[in-house]
């Protein structure tokens, strides 16, 4: 399986509460930016979860330009900036095989990405991600690695 995980976009701080902050016109650029060269990668996901918080969604409407409507996608409660990292990485991972889905793709938050990598990946600390950062996680039976990690700013 691969696993694609990517932080929304770059937030404004105007909002009500944190669940609420809606991207920046560079965050929605940026997103673009990462979309355009993901369809590098991968013609499609078959399956894409993504967290409620609205920065996140404005993130899957604008990667989800680039690529076909996925066999599956879900919002998961379990996917906030401070939900427990190995529920979501399993929660992940379970629906993944209900879907039987190879190419996954998670649209959450920091700090939650990091902590979920080092889950999924043994040995590796918890990254960074950049806003519109995406990391790539393959995956197969108990063995799992990073393949790569990009931002904006490093494919540019």
């Amino acid at each position: 399986m691969q696993l694609f995980l990517m932080r929304h976009g770059e937030a404004g701080y105007h909002a009500q509460s944190d669940r609420e902050r809606i991207l920046t016109e560079t965050g929605r650029h940026h997103t673009g930016i990462m979309s355009n060269w993901l369809t590098r990668n991968v013609n499609a996901f078959d399956l894409v979860l993504v967290s409620p918080y609205l920065r996140a969604q404005q993130t899957w409407q604008e990667v989800s330009k680039h690529f076909p409507e996925p066999r599956k996608w879900l919002v998961l409660d379990e996917l906030t900036p401070a939900a427990e990292p190995g529920k979501a990485a399993d929660l992940v991972l379970a629906y993944a095989e209900q879907y039987k889905a190879d190419k996954v793709l998670v649209i959450a938050h920091m700090p939650l990405l990091g902590y979920m990598v080092s889950e999924l990946v043994a040995g590796v600390e918890p990254p960074i991600f950049a806003t519109s950062g995406i990391t790539l996680i393959d995956k197969h039976a108990e063995q799992a690695s990073i393949v790569w990690q990009h931002a904006p700013h490093s494919i540019s």
